[in-house]
């Protein structure tokens, strides 16, 4: 539709995950509404990230060292492991303050329609981690869609062996939810993950 270097700036924005041609078009040309300095600090920030961030050699997670700062810090537990689909889980795991120790992150779920199988997830990376025996429980906090189901599922089946204690997050509904715009898969979770209150 444009010509030249605008095209090519929509054409490649829409290559982006989420950015479909409209939003592409808009931010085109909010860019080239833009402050020069404002577009030097962005294409400084993804050179910067390109040239720096790397995945982390123990767990997966992004970092711009070696490891990951969680997998330093001596603070955190060993014994436990945390299995998630990609890094920004991590972030959102971290925000509830709840986990104390450490992540695997697979780089995604098993999907069959997209031609994703286990090779192509950081499976054997994992088994890796629970050779030595440390490891005493494993969380599987893959998404509740049915790639992240069916990841659970094959890592809990590939795992059995290892008489780890391996967990599910719980799922269902979600705090100020109302109980008529639950779908029934949630509402059927909601029930088999009910747990006793105590007084």
């Amino acid at each position: 539709m444009y010509e030249g270097a605008v095209q090519n700036l929509i054409d490649e924005l829409g290559r982006l995950p989420g950015v479909g041609p409209k939003s592409a078009q808009r931010i085109a040309f909010h860019l080239l509404s833009a402050e020069q300095a404002d577009v030097k600090r962005l294409v400084g920030a993804l050179v910067e990230v390109k040239e720096k961030v790397r995945f982390c050699s123990v767990c997966g997670n992004v970092a711009e060292e070696e490891q990951c700062r969680i997998c330093r810090d001596p603070r955190r537990d060993p014994a436990v492991i945390c299995v998630v689909e990609e890094s920004k889980d991590v972030v959102a795991v971290e925000r509830t303050r709840e986990f104390r120790g450490r992540y695997h992150v697979l780089g995604g779920a098993i999907s069959p329609i997209e031609g994703v199988g286990p090779d192509d997830l950081r499976v054997k990376e994992l088994m890796k981690r629970l050779a030595d025996g440390e490891v005493t429980e494993l969380i599987l906090a893959t998404d509740p869609n049915l790639e992240g189901e069916a990841t659970a599922t094959y890592l809990a089946r590939l795992v059995k062996p290892m008489g780890l204690k391996v967990t599910r997050l719980a799922s269902g509904l979600p705090v100020g939810g109302d109980l008529e715009y639950a779908d029934e898969v949630t509402l059927g979770r909601a029930f088999e993950g009910r747990r006793s209150l105590e007084f």
